[in-house]
């Protein structure tokens, strides 16, 4: 027999939880795991600008042939001005090019391929902590990794100083994933000035920028979360972005994102182009069509661009109340100082919280959250925070006897 020998894998971490909460029977659970946006009401509904642009579609659409292997043009077009700015040369000047990918994961799985069948580099830096899904995309697509610090865990804050001690160990070529907002899974990012400084170290170390930019819009708004991007922008003459309308158009299940590489050059970019459209023929052949329409079509409408920005900045706003919620009920609780959490950006917190009281929270209170203490904060509402709030400080209190 060919699969008789072939061992079980181990649940995703994220999935495999979300799977456990929903065989919960209990009825105050609450799932702090999941990589959605919520409601208050714990709903990951559709945005109403992304229904108006649905609508339009219907009436006008004719066919359903495949698109380009990179996309609609516009489609790249409008995600370009969203990452660099509608001003930037960059946006039609030549030098970056854009192709529709299945999601933020297909963009990082494409953009991984790219570098490997070309022979760009060999090795590929990520942070740790980070998205567990980072080292498995890399390794399929033949890189191999190496970590470098990020998180501090006594302080709460970026490990800056220990991140670029280890990143001077990296060879010339060497590729550097980054999250260009909203850490997944701290919460913590780069300040303006720290942003600066790893620019121009990636530039002098001839080090290659690979940037993840799946939260555009969820931790200060959409040209506020783009700062890093920009500033690499400005000190490296190549480097690639994934970007994703996962998040700030809801658009999970379309599988909308977008891998964008800058040359130095239009005649390279040119080049790149060829390539990647190897790449993405030999992986996908063709993108999917429903959600990239649905960006292009509110990204190009005055009336809808606007509906968009504001319910955005509604999702934006709950989560950072939430944040503020937690903080003020932990501490009142008697929990201890979780100040920390405010000052984090996007959906995701460190908590803080280690595996064993993680694991608590999940045995003897229906509370699920990831085993490194990463919580989803648009998980909370109104209905919940108490008695995430009371398990917390119930959990922290025993562990702290034994």
């Amino acid at each position: 027999m060919f699969f008789d020998r072939i061992e079980a894998a181990p649940a995703d971490p994220i999935l495999g939880l979300t799977e456990a909460y929903k065989k919960d029977p209990r009825t105050d659970k609450a799932n702090l795991g999941v990589g959605v946006y919520q409601n208050e009401e714990g709903k990951t509904v559709v945005l109403d600008c992304v229904k108006e642009a649905e609508k339009r579609l219907l009436v006008a659409e004719t066919s359903k042939s495949y698109l380009p292997i990179t996309g609609l043009p516009e489609f790249g077009l409008y995600a370009r001005e969203l990452v660099f700015g509608k001003d930037s040369e960059l946006v039609s000047g030549g030098r970056a090019i854009s192709c529709h990918c299945p999601g933020g994961t297909g963009a990082l799985r494409i953009g991984c391929d790219f570098i490997h069948q070309q022979n760009l580099s060999t090795t590929i830096w990520i942070s740790d902590p980070t998205w567990a899904n980072h080292y498995q995309i890399a390794t399929s697509a033949g890189l191999k990794f190496e970590r470098y610090p990020y998180y501090d865990r006594v302080n709460h804050n970026l490990a800056f100083d220990k991140m670029m001690e280890t990143l001077s160990q990296a060879k010339e070529g060497d590729v550097v994933l980054l999250h260009a907002c909203c850490h997944n899974p701290t919460g913590i990012d780069p300040t303006h000035e720290q942003w600066i400084m790893i620019a121009k170290f990636l530039s002098e170390k001839k080090l290659l920028p690979f940037l993840d930019f799946a939260y555009q819009g969820m931790g200060h708004g959409l040209e506020e979360d783009a700062y890093g991007v920009r500033t690499i922008a400005k000190y490296n003459r190549e480097f690639l972005v994934s970007s994703s309308f996962s998040k700030n158009f809801g658009l999970y299940s379309e599988r909308s994102g977008v891998l964008t590489i800058v040359s130095s050059d239009v005649e390279t970019s040119e080049r790149v182009l060829s390539q990647v459209k190897i790449a993405i023929r030999t992986a996908i052949s063709n993108p999917p069509a429903h959600g990239e329409k649905i960006v292009t079509t509110v990204l190009g409408d005055e009336h809808l661009r606007a509906k968009w920005e504001d319910e955005l900045k509604a999702m934006r706003d709950r989560i950072k109340h939430m944040r503020a919620m937690l903080s003020e009920k932990l501490k009142a609780s008697g929990a201890g100082d979780f100040d920390f959490i405010v000052k984090q950006n996007g959906m995701f917190s460190f908590s803080g919280l280690d595996k064993e009281q993680i694991e608590m929270l999940k045995t003897e209170y229906g509370i699920y959250a990831v085993g490194s203490g990463r919580i989803c904060v648009a998980g909370l509402n109104a209905k919940n925070i108490d008695h995430v709030v009371n398990a917390i400080t119930e959990v922290i209190s025993k562990t702290k006897k034994k």
